[in-house]
């Protein structure tokens, strides 16, 4: 039984002046309420009213905790209703984590013009490619590419993306076109090396069944924008993000190949902790990041 509970069952029998008529208003019987205001007294030490069967009477020190019960009161509930107002307010302070390259392209650049809508909130970012800790580091929300697996974060989807190869008319025309994946190996690939985290080799889907591909070029790195480059100055073809290459693709610089094989795509998703109410500030902050990839027709690759 919580102290609340007990405060406001004794305020509510001094107004109604009986148990019957307190439990009544409450809808739970007389017997609980009689049992809420002996536990309050017990843990008192003192007697709050009087009982008898014409009803309740406050004693000296009763008049003076119902007082000061109301005044309590009062302010619980003002103080709870001004926090519960406060999840609409978009303020304070958002600190978002996302990947390197995604957030430098397509998560920083929209902070201004939220921050126009919400100038009382501060926005901090730290794009970096390791899995941040959100709660330990103390980020609000993450953009994460790939699926969410931890039940600790709630994860919602921004839009879908997948993987393909690609390279520039010019590469094509010059070397021909790939038909099946085992094709690569008549072509330059470049990708990662095993410091990039990609070892396995390019994904496919064959047969409802998904397929390492390993290639092989004359140039490798750690770093997916210096892949982007190579491949848009037709060294080689590569297997890159939609989110990546949409812009080039839309202007003609990019085409893509062996579309029928590639793997099912995988969200690009905003994650943050779990919790009964979400800020204002991250809800918002997805909402108007979803708004724009929605406009921008972010392409799924399919």
């Amino acid at each position: 039984m919580g102290r609340y509970t007990e405060i406001r069952s004794f305020v509510l029998a001094a107004e109604k002046g009986s148990f019957a008529a307190a439990a009544l208003s409450e809808g739970v019987t007389p017997v609980v309420m009689g049992r809420r205001l002996s536990a309050l007294e017990r843990r008192l030490g003192v007697q709050l009213v009087h009982r008898s069967t014409r009803g309740l009477m406050l004693t000296e020190l009763g008049e003076k905790f119902l007082e000061q019960s109301i005044r309590l009161l009062h302010d619980f509930d003002a103080t709870e209703a001004s926090v519960s107002a406060g999840r609409n307010v978009v303020g304070g302070h958002l600190v978002v984590s996302a990947p390197a390259a995604f957030g430098r392209q397509h998560v920083a650049p929209h902070a201004t013009a939220f921050q126009a809508l919400y100038p009382d909130l501060k926005l901090s970012f730290n794009l970096t490619d390791s899995i941040v800790d959100l709660v330990h580091d103390g980020y609000d929300m993450a953009i994460r590419v790939g699926e969410v697996t931890d039940p600790d974060y709630v994860a919602v989807s921004l839009f879908p993306n997948r993987r393909v190869v690609c390279g520039t008319p010019a590469y094509f025309a010059q070397y021909g076109m790939p038909r099946v994946p085992e094709d690569l190996v008549q072509h330059n690939c470049l990708a990662f090396n095993l410091q990039g985290g990609q070892p396995r080799g390019w994904v496919f889907m064959r047969n409802g069944k998904l397929t390492a591909v390993r290639v092989d070029g004359n140039l490798d790195c750690n770093d997916g924008e210096l892949l982007h480059s190579w491949v848009k100055q037709g060294l080689g073809v590569g297997w890159r993000s939609t989110w990546e290459i949409q812009a080039d693709l839309k202007r003609g610089e990019l085409i893509t190949v062996l579309d029928d094989f590639a793997a099912p795509h995988y969200d690009i998703q905003a994650v943050y902790p779990q919790q009964r109410y979400l800020p204002a500030k991250v809800r918002y902050f997805i909402d108007h990041l979803k708004s724009i990839y929605t406009q921008a027709g972010y392409w799924d690759g399919s």
